[in-house]
């Protein structure tokens, strides 16, 4: 993998500080020549899908994180694009349902995960329970949690288990056969402030605007902070947060397909050999046909 996209790689050990990744990074690209880039990378990642499909050996789990309005619908329209959509599964996770919340915060994301030889994107996760339910602490009473009925019973013991349980989940996954890539977006305050602004102007876009954004980003400061412990908290080894530049939505589509194009040639798939019976059958059936 390239330089500028190893260092977008928060490997755990050193704390890992949100204010010092910067939004607007470009690794020294032009918007052309990513472009170009970008478009060689989904070719070879349309390749090492098929062999992902055809070997059914292993899944690969994509996590989409961010504030609102960084780019995550657009990131996974344009890097994904090049996908079989056989081989691709993609969720949203919304505010749970009745159902969902008579299971654990967990149950909706495990029903959601890829089965082997394909490619499961979940645009928000199982990091939304760490995230708004942290800024948003009163939402975690109606998961109904034996002895948790107070809001001061969500406290940093509360947290600690909970990223704990994120950690296992993911440890599990990765012990059988799936392959967990973690984006998280960075966008700027004043990026998102842009973005909204041409949610409103633009009617073809307004679409995308809700009032709530507008409240969710008063708490700004929150976020950041509820990321940031995430992050510190979630990223291993065998599935680190992937820090994505996301002021400039060609670089962040970039980062995210070389990151991901990366990931997949390390596990070296390739496709299904036939053993000798049944290689034999195939010489059969050729001229079986040549000789119709």
């Amino acid at each position: 993998m390239k330089s500028e996209f190893k260092d977008l790689i928060v490997n755990g050990g050193k704390k890992f500080l949100l204010k010092n990744a910067k939004t607007d990074f470009t690794g020294g690209y032009t918007k052309e020549k990513a472009k170009d880039a970008l478009v060689k990378s989904k070719i070879e990642i349309s390749h090492l899908q098929e062999k992902l499909y055809a070997a059914g050996t292993c899944s690969l789990l994509i996590i989409f994180q961010a504030m609102d309005a960084a780019g995550k619908d657009s990131a996974i329209e344009h890097v994904m694009s090049g996908l079989n959509p056989q081989g691709c599964q993609v969720f949203s996770f919304k505010t749970p349902t009745s159902e969902e919340y008579k299971h654990d915060f967990l149950w909706r994301h495990y029903r959601a995960l890829p089965e082997s030889g394909r490619i499961g994107i979940h645009n928000r996760s199982h990091y939304e329970n760490v995230l708004v339910c942290k800024v948003h602490p009163e939402y975690i009473l109606s998961e109904n949690i034996p002895n948790i009925d107070d809001v001061k019973k969500v406290n940093k013991a509360f947290w600690k288990k909970r990223y704990e349980s994120i950690r296992n989940f993911e440890e599990h996954l990765i012990a059988n056969g799936t392959v967990i890539l973690k984006f998280f977006l960075n966008v700027s305050k004043d990026e998102q402030k842009e973005r909204f602004l041409e949610r409103i102007e633009d009617s073809s876009k307004n679409w995308k605007f809700s009032s709530g954004d507008i409240e969710e980003r008063a708490l700004w400061n929150d976020y950041m902070n509820a990321y940031e412990d995430a992050i510190n908290e979630t990223s291993t080894k065998d599935a680190p947060w992937h820090i994505i530049p996301a002021d400039k939505k060609w670089f962040a589509r970039l980062a995210i397909s070389e990151i991901m194009e990366d990931k997949m040639k390390q596990l070296k798939i390739e496709y299904p050999k036939l053993d000798e019976t049944e290689q034999a059958k195939l010489i059969e059936t050729k001229l079986a046909l040549l000789g119709e």
